[in-house]
This record gives C-alpha cells, structure tokens and sequence, in this order.
C-alpha cells in the first residue's frame, strides 16, 4: 500500500508547496515509540538534560531566518509575530533548564523513622521520577511554542522523558526543521537523537495514544479531537494520562462602574485582544459581558471603531477558514442578535473580523446552544445585562475556560463578588486586563475546568513538568540502594524538605 504524502500547503493561497514526508503507519509509530523508549536510560543525566534544552534553545537561535520563514509559508502568521513565538521558545527551552539545575520538581520529602507515633514511623524518602515516553500533540495555533520544541516537549525532556511529536498537518515543514535542531542538540548534549522522534499523520497520532509504551499524552487542539484521543487514552488496558487542551470562550464581565469610568479604553482593548493573530488564540475573550446603557453603548462603540480600522487577514487554512464563516453566519440568524460589525469574507482567502451583539435574556431563553460555543478566529460576542442577576445566570451556563477576565473600577462594589463568580471558571483570573499572552513563569497557570483542559495541570510555566512525573517513597531502605537525591549526605545538593 503506498504511504499516503504529507504536503506543506500555503495558506494565502491553499497551494501545495512541497511533499513534506510520508504518514506513519502503525508499524512506523511502533518503531518510534521503541527507539525513544530505548533513549530513556540516558536522559537521567539531568547536566545532560539541561545541555540538551540550552543547546535545543541556541540552535534554534542560530536558524531564526530558516525557522520563520518555514513557520510563515505555512501560517500566514508574519514575520513579527513569529519572531516573537520563536523568542519565547528558546527562553522556555532555557527556563526549563534552569529548572532542571535546581531540582526544585524533584519535590524530594524525608521523613525521619519516629518510634514515639502510634504506629511507629519508618524511614521514608519520597521523590518524584519520569514516567516514560510522552506523546506530544502539536498546535495548528503556534507552530513554535506549542509544537515540536514547545512547551510540551520541553517540560517533558526536563521531566526526563523522551518524547514523540506528532506534527500538526498545517506546518509540517517547520516540524521537520524543528525537529532536526532538537535531536541535532541532542547529539551535541552526548544524548541519543531518538529521546526526540517525530511522525506525521492521522492514523499515527491515534497510533500513538494507544501504543502500551505510551506513559503519558499533552494535546492543544479542538474539543472533537482531544476528546477522541483522551476518551482512547482511558480505554487502554493500561490508562494513561492525557493532558489536553481543548476550548476555552474566555468570558469578560464589564461592571457598569467600569464602563462608565473607561469605555473607549476597554472597548479599544477588547478589539485588539480579540484580533491578534487573527482570533487564533486559544485564549482570544470571546464572551463578554457588558452592561445595557448609555455606558455599555460606549463601550461597543468603541469596540464598533477599532474593528472598522482592523485589517482582513488569512487564517491558518481554508478549512478554518469555512468553520469560521459558517459559524459567525449562523450565530449571526439567531433571533435576538445583530452584527454591528460583521465577521465574514474579505476576500476568497482573507476574513474580516467582527462582533456580535446580543441581550443576556436571549442567552437564558434558551439560545446559548451555539452562542456559548468556542469560535476560532476574529469574532466575540457581547450579551447586555440589565442586572446583577442577569451576570449570575449567564455566568452558570458558561463551561469551564482557560481564563477569565473582570473589567472593574478602582473601588468597584461589585468587584469582589464577581471575582468570587468567576474563580470557578477558570484557571487564569484577570482583572483590568486581556488574556491573549501567557507569560512563563513560577506563578503561571494555563489550564482550566472542562473543556478548557482534561485536568488540572497546566502547560505553561514551571510547574507544567509535573505532567510528566510521578512520586515515589522509598521505606526502610538501606542506604547505599538509594537514589543519590535521596542519600543522607545529598551528594547532588538537590533541595530537600
């Protein structure tokens, strides 16, 4: 059977530029899950995981022009922004190390044997150890910092995992490139090529999930697809974490203080959030919430000018492209909602961004069925609340998201308690702020109730290595049989508690 091709495609004109590879079949994925199966033993070297990470970071430096010019051709994201993606990647690659030189994640616990406790305590030594290989899901979204040398792989190889990438059909070409730096910085770091392995197609990411070797699974994409895959990581003989990110409305709650104190401000900074990267990001708000009024008319007056001055722009692939047009036109023929600004084609390849404009009541009569549903691109809808209340119940429709945002004004009465409403709903709460950009740090949490993600973890910052970890006590046993981390005298100077 000939091995179907895998193509790089031009989104500006939905070309094909280039055969990329071949799509792996069940017996390609087995051998890649074998090969980075066998190159576990050497990532337990953790200098040589954080030369690995640092060399990873500086390769990809190095090859910046190549690396932006691939991802571009693929994208249609831009130069600029995709400089910017590529720049985050290789500082996350390099905090990562950092993390990796202090073994802080080890998280390694002593507990001291205490005959005086009923019953006794014995000697026990707890610490956290790699769980195997991961199965890395790429983003369509961000073909640097959510893909090949991503977030994902890079927590996971702190971790000391190896990892199989499954490359996003939308940038194939970039992953390749990607993917010979990483294993290039492998070599460089004394490490098996093989503790990164890439493959491509459908049927290997399906593959993939259900491979026994398989340890653990980090997917960004749709609900449709991560829930396949985590639904197929549950049913294994042997289960499997799956830590998914899958949609996220990102809700917006205006007070009417807040609206009246700084309308064009908000409004003006709603638009611009909503529209970078054409809409594309999985946290993009868009629900907002806004009050009915003179004060609220200010703020989609505002948010009406700035989108009449936004640029038409190309989506990642045609067939977003469709979902995009189909979906704003059917919420657009809801009874009760209206378009002041239009999102629809600008072009045969090309969207014009938009919102849509509609009264809390419409959303608790029962239309919020398509209304409260992720839609991927430049579009937001904005409910009018007439009440206190009226926030109260459209909030308890809104499923779990990444983040939250509550546009409030200094000494708001109604601050605290929507703070309150909204905490549950997320796993980011902003206040006076936008939620495109997630910055990576300690403190960092991008994740959130379902179907923002299947659980609790997050994928950006340091903690998102404990993804990839599980502990383990060691009791009663006789010192020279320990982990090093684990000796009396700590030969590696980990931090213990």
């Amino acid at each position: 059977m000939t091995a179907e091709p895998v193509w790089s495609v031009d989104p500006r004109t939905g070309k094909e530029r280039e055969q990329v590879a071949e799509a792996a079949d069940a017996a390609e994925v087995d051998r890649a899950v074998r090969a980075a199966h066998a190159a576990r033993g050497a990532l337990a070297d953790r200098k040589a995981r954080a030369a690995l990470l640092r060399g990873a970071a500086g390769l990809l430096d190095a090859a910046r022009d190549q690396v932006v010019e691939a991802a571009d051709a693929e994208t249609a994201l831009g130069p600029v922004r995709l400089t910017g993606e590529l720049a985050r990647t290789t500082a996350q690659l390099r905090y990562f190390a950092d993390i990796v030189d202090e073994a802080a994640f080890l998280d390694v616990r002593i507990s001291r044997p205490d005959p005086t406790t009923t019953p006794p305590t014995p000697d026990l030594r707890r610490m956290k150890v790699p769980l195997g290989v991961v199965a890395v899901y790429a983003a369509s979204n961000f073909p640097l910092a959510f893909s090949v040398p991503g977030g994902d792989t890079a927590s996971a190889l702190a971790a000391g995992c190896p990892v199989v990438v499954k490359a996003h059909p939308l940038h194939p070409a970039t992953s390749e490139l990607c993917a010979a730096l990483l294993r290039r910085a492998a070599a460089e770091a004394g490490l098996p090529e093989d503790v990164v392995v890439l493959v491509h197609g459908f049927d290997a990411g399906v593959e993939l999930v259900r491979h026994p070797l398989v340890a653990a699974a980090g997917f960004t994409g749709s609900v449709q697809g991560g829930r396949a895959l985590f639904d197929a990581a549950a049913a294994r003989p042997v289960p499997i974490p799956f830590h998914g990110e899958l949609g996220s409305l990102n809700p917006v709650v205006i007070t009417e203080a807040a609206a009246e104190e700084r309308a064009e401000e908000i409004g003006s900074g709603l638009a611009a959030s909503m529209t970078l990267g054409m809409g594309q990001f999985c946290t993009k708000p868009g629900f907002v919430l806004a009050p009915a009024g003179e004060a609220g008319d200010r703020v989609t007056a505002a948010l009406t000018e700035a989108l009449g001055d936004a640029e038409p722009g190309v989506m990642l692939s045609r067939r977003m492209r469709g979902h995009f047009l189909t979906a704003t036109y059917e919420d657009a023929q809801v009874e009760g909602v209206t378009a002041p600004v239009h999102p629809g084609s600008a072009s045969p390849e090309a969207v014009a961004p938009g919102f849509l404009l509609t009264d809390a009541a419409v959303l608790l009569d029962g239309a919020r069925h398509t209304l409260l549903q992720e839609t991927f691109g430049p579009v937001t809808l904005v409910a009018r609340y007439s009440s206190r209340e009226e926030i109260s119940a459209v909030l308890a429709l809104v499923p779990g998201n990444l983040t939250a945002t509550l546009q409030a004004a200094d000494e708001d009465p109604e601050a605290a308690s929507l703070l309150a409403e909204l905490t549950p709903l997320a796993g980011r709460i902003l206040v006076n702020g936008w939620p495109t950009g997630v910055a990576v740090a300690d403190a960092q949490h991008h994740g959130g109730p379902y179907p923002a993600t299947t659980s609790p973890f997050t994928s950006v910052g340091g903690t998102a290595i404990e993804r990839w970890l599980r502990p383990v006590t060691y009791q009663s046993t006789p010192e020279h049989l320990l982990p090093p981390e684990l000796r009396d005298d700590n030969p590696l100077g980990v931090p213990r508690h």
